[in-house]
């Protein structure tokens, strides 16, 4: 717990020195996820870890609040609409005062935490560790959109091994929230980190396996870019259709952007 914790507090930070300098009027811009501005996209990680404190501290009252955020998801309706005026927060400044306290309350409580602790969420029960690793991948998905739409490239570091470890993992969720069955096989994944070091999962023999940047694949499992604007290498046609819908997070079943459209010409810097 005491890495993961160490590791999402310097995602959130990575977060907030990237839009705390923003004048106002950037923070309307849009960005390439569905359209929501860059205030949007800070709020919704601001709620999310709102609800995730909520979910520690009261866990009858996360539940109420759950129900509501489930009906706005399932109904197809806005999501960002119903989160933003549940937080009530109208300006970035306010935004980032009460982000920055809602999160360094929570992660003082997770640090607190056993690996092995069950918390509430949306769906079935998370440990403690898969729960702070969910929400370290949430900040780093909804922060490549802001990186996106500033043109601005990344320097990712070694907790991006978590988000790879999730992407992973959800293999047969990926299937699973597209209401289809499961392949019963165990791919093999070997991704190179931004340090080159190599990260590997699943048996050498594997069949079917995927291969290549680990940043890439964490793109791709977050749904921030479609598998045929990387170069990942894939082997075997579950392996194909995986990396095809693969959604690394809970709630809904969703769709990766359409290929092309997340093809960002970086400024040099």
């Amino acid at each position: 717990m005491k890495q993961i914790c160490i590791d999402l507090e310097k995602q959130c930070r990575e977060f907030d020195d990237l839009v705390s300098g923003l004048d106002t009027k950037l923070w309307k811009s849009e960005t390439p996820f569905y359209s929501w501005t860059i205030f949007d996209q800070v709020a919704h990680i601001a709620f999310f870890d709102h609800e995730a404190l909520l979910a520690i501290e009261d866990q009858e009252q996360f539940t109420k609040r759950a129900w509501g955020v489930m009906d706005i998801l399932l109904s197809g309706k806005s999501l960002r609409n119903h989160t933003n005026n549940l937080l009530g927060i109208e300006g970035p400044k306010e935004l980032l005062v009460f982000w920055r306290d809602i999160r360094t309350r929570l992660l003082l409580k997770l640090s607190r935490m056993s690996s092995k602790d069950r918390v509430k969420w949306y769906g079935p029960e998370m440990s403690a560790i898969s729960f702070t690793t969910a929400r370290l991948m949430e900040n780093w998905a909804h922060s490549q959109d802001v990186f996106d739409t500033l043109k601005k490239k990344r320097i990712n570091n070694g907790w991006l091994y978590h988000i790879a470890y999730i992407g992973v993992s959800t293999f047969a969720w990926s299937f699973i929230i597209k209401k289809m069955a499961p392949p019963k096989i165990k791919v093999r994944v070997e991704l190179v980190g931004p340090s080159g070091d190599l990260w590997n999962w699943g048996e050498p023999d594997a069949e079917e396996k995927v291969w290549g940047s680990a940043e890439e694949f964490c793109l791709v499992v977050t749904q921030r870019r479609n598998i045929l604007d990387t170069n990942l290498q894939r082997q075997g046609k579950h392996t194909e259709k995986w990396l095809s819908i693969a959604q690394a997070f809970a709630g809904v079943s969703q769709e990766p952007p359409e290929q092309g459209s997340r093809i960002i010409d970086y400024e040099k810097t």
